[in-house]
């Protein structure tokens, strides 16, 4: 078997609708294959979560005929934070747990990703394995042993009461008032009652799922309308969350954004002075510098992964830490949970802010966010431009000029012919004209 994935991603397997191999025909065998290769507890039972895409209810009947024909029962939780199946996964001691969603994607887009029955990512032998089931042809088990499918009537209570006992029970939010945008997907009918039930005035938005307007102009992707909604409300601050619910984005009073890595840091300081920090930090190579350097002052070790969730999670279990973050708002708690957990990562900062009486803004000024350049540039398909002479010139002249006030990263795209030019230092007019300068000598020599 060669490691070489052909469909899994670093996150489950993801496209557009109706293009393979996003199309029912593939996910029914995809929910057959991994049905095989999953069915070891002896529970015989998947729990399956979606999004609000209108595709969900094509994908989830595909899975479903695909699990019963390898003999697994579906049981079916309707619309559902990805962390929120993580949870459920575990807590039914179910074989594993199936999110039929593309995050943050548009509409159109939409992804299938597994959890295994301790409600973490599968690891790559696994996913190899039903990789290999996939080619093989399609058996049904016999009649007496097909699987049957249940709803899951209680899914959201369950989570709603899980997420309430990840805050303080010293501490409630009600001289809070905040807006929460829910990008119209899966945590729309969740995270306004957690919110409400701990006492906060709450503001909804993006509640309104119809099965194309998710991360539409809302959510964690595009806060413009939160940080909008915040200042028009008077309110004390916003939580944006993204289509799946595994990101968070914060807005403060003022309506600054308040990104993945300012969170983890005032998670990680918190934790510090309650004595709860088990270790340190894990970033990814986009971690904004000034993190890096606020949590040094407060003698926090910090250490940077490869970019994606996946791999935060590695280095975090390979150190025995609990607090990882991408500043894209994936926070990982895993004192308290399995997986990124958006609403429960807000509620960690907001027993800070309660427990502090500081406000979010106040919050977040311990650490200084850098100025940070981000150019893609497009390359032919053959060409290697990051092992050109000329560019790695141009990167060791980025890196001399600014010195240790800043830093230059490039990375191929995983997922398109892309080349990423990032630069990030104290000086905002130096940061561009080196990522211009870099961005132009990759297009020069591709």
């Amino acid at each position: 078997m060669s490691n070489q994935r052909r469909y899994f991603g670093t996150d489950g397997v993801r496209g557009k609708v109706g293009t393979y191999p996003i199309t029912p025909d593939f996910v029914l065998k995809l929910g057959w294959a991994a049905g095989r290769v999953l069915a070891k507890q002896g529970t015989k039972q998947v729990i399956i979560g979606k999004d609000t895409r209108i595709s969900g209810y094509m994908l989830e009947s595909a899975l479903e005929a695909g699990l019963a024909a390898a003999g697994l029962k579906a049981t079916l939780t309707g619309p559902m934070p990805t962390p929120a199946v993580a949870y459920l996964t575990q807590t039914f001691r179910a074989e594993a747990g199936i999110v039929i969603s593309a995050s943050h994607n548009p509409y159109y887009d939409n992804g299938i990703k597994f959890f295994s029955s301790e409600g973490t990512k599968l690891p790559d032998e696994v996913e190899l394995a039903i990789e290999a089931e996939l080619d093989k042809e399609l058996e049904c088990v016999e009649s007496s042993l097909l699987g049957k499918a249940a709803r899951l009537t209680d899914a959201a209570g369950r989570y709603i009461e899980f997420c309430k006992s990840t805050f303080p029970h010293e501490l409630s939010l009600s001289t809070l008032k905040i807006v929460v945008d829910c990008a119209h997907g899966a945590t729309y009918h969740i995270a306004p009652s957690v919110f409400r039930e701990l006492g906060a005035e709450l503001i909804a938005m993006g509640v309104e799922p119809n099965g194309t307007n998710i991360n539409d102009k809302v959510g964690a992707t595009d806060v413009n309308a939160l940080q909008q909604r915040v200042l028009a409300e008077g309110a004390d601050l916003g939580l944006a969350f993204d289509g799946d619910g595994d990101r968070l984005i914060m807005v403060d009073h003022l309506g600054n954004k308040v990104d993945g890595d300012q969170i983890a840091y005032i998670i990680a300081r918190e934790a510090q002075k309650t004595g709860k920090l088990q270790g340190g930090v894990v970033g990814t190579l986009m971690t904004n510098l000034g993190m890096e350097n606020g949590l040094k002052e407060l003698g926090i070790p910090f250490e940077r992964a490869a970019v994606g969730d996946r791999y935060v999670m590695e280095k975090l279990l390979e150190n025995g830490w609990k607090i990882g973050a991408e500043n894209s708002g994936h926070v990982i708690l895993l004192d308290k949970v399995t997986t990124g957990d958006a609403i429960v990562a807000a509620l960690q900062v907001l027993s800070s802010v309660v427990r502090s009486h500081q406000s979010l803004y106040d919050l977040s000024q311990g650490m200084t966010l850098y100025p940070q350049v981000l150019e893609n540039v497009r390359f032919a398909g053959d060409s290697d431009p990051m092992s050109s002479e000329a560019v790695k010139t141009a990167v060791n002249a980025a890196e001399t000029e600014l010195g240790d006030k800043g830093r230059v990263l490039l990375r191929a795209s995983g997922t398109e012919p892309l080349i990423r030019v990032m630069v990030e230092g104290e000086d905002a007019e130096l940061v561009q004209r080196l990522a211009l300068m870099i961005a132009e000598t990759v297009k020069a020599n591709s």
